[in-house]
């Protein structure tokens, strides 16, 4: 383990309050075990208040960015019925204008890439997804803090749609599932930093749902192995490609910006694909 605050220092000791590896400048003898700063008691003054404000806005608690992007598909779809699309919700302008095909992103349509991770061919299809994202973004959002899990989903979700037109570039693409790969991807990379294991759950569950994606009619494929692409990358960049830990290191400038370029990386992959 290296201590999260000091990704240089290896160490063998972690806080006994929240389990970070810490090293013994961080450390604070605690009456049980030891503390990491964050939970040592002492005033840190404006170092430890620019900190917690830092931390608020990146830190999970209750799911709410989870719940939010339920909500919004949800929305969407339940929106569309308004519209008279029908059931399996594939007509309407909402579909027409927001659904990810190759020729209409040729002709300008960048917004697709986005707006598509938000439509669903009908209940099931929307269902099986929101469930997914429930199981495994809310744990991923207490992982990861809301900040760092809202930038990993969304450029998950945009490298899902470059693998969609890199795959068929000519059919309409809609759905959230390169979106949830790129939060599996993410957790794969995590329980490897965490365990040092590969093949341990996350990545047994990725081989599940790829199989079956290989193993069932219109499914786009593509999108969900570049939704995975994505998630492991942008948690690679986060952790500074394990010099660190995602969970723990700190939010950088640096860190936010590879994972941004990975989602402008995805869009020009996007175009370079379709056109």
């Amino acid at each position: 383990m290296t201590c999260y605050r000091h990704p240089d220092r290896e160490t063998y000791i972690s806080c006994s309050e929240c389990g970070r590896p810490i090293c013994t400048e961080c450390m604070t003898q605690a009456p049980v075990g030891q503390r990491c700063p964050e939970h040592s008691g002492k005033a840190q003054g404006a170092r430890r208040i620019t900190t917690g404000v830092r931390r608020t806005a990146y830190e999970g608690g209750g799911a709410i960015v989870t719940k939010t992007l339920i909500a919004i598909n949800v929305l969407v779809y339940l929106a569309e019925l308004a519209q008279g699309a029908g059931i399996n919700a594939n007509s309407g302008s909402i579909f027409f204008h927001g659904a990810l095909d190759g020729p209409d992103v040729a002709n300008g349509d960048w917004w697709r890439l986005f707006t598509s991770m938000f439509l669903h061919y009908g209940p099931l299809h929307l269902g099986l997804n929101m469930l997914a994202l429930w199981w495994f973004g809310s744990v991923l959002e207490a992982i990861l803090g809301r900040g760092r899990y809202l930038l990993v989903y969304i450029v998950s979700g945009l490298c899902g749609s470059a693998g969609a037109l890199i795959d068929n570039p000519n059919a309409y693409t809609v759905g959230a599932s390169g979106a949830i790969f790129g939060v599996l991807g993410a957790f794969m990379v995590i329980e490897y930093q965490r365990t040092g294991n590969l093949f341990g759950n996350a990545f047994i569950l990725i081989a599940i749902n790829l199989v079956f994606g290989f193993s069932v009619s219109n499914i786009a494929i593509g999108g969900h192995i570049g939704g995975l692409i994505g998630g492991i990358a942008s948690v690679l960049v986060l952790s500074q490609f394990g010099r660190g830990h995602a969970a723990y290191s700190r939010v950088g400038a640096v860190a936010i910006a590879g994972v941004v370029a990975i989602g402008a990386a995805s869009i020009a992959i996007a175009y370079l694909a379709v056109g």
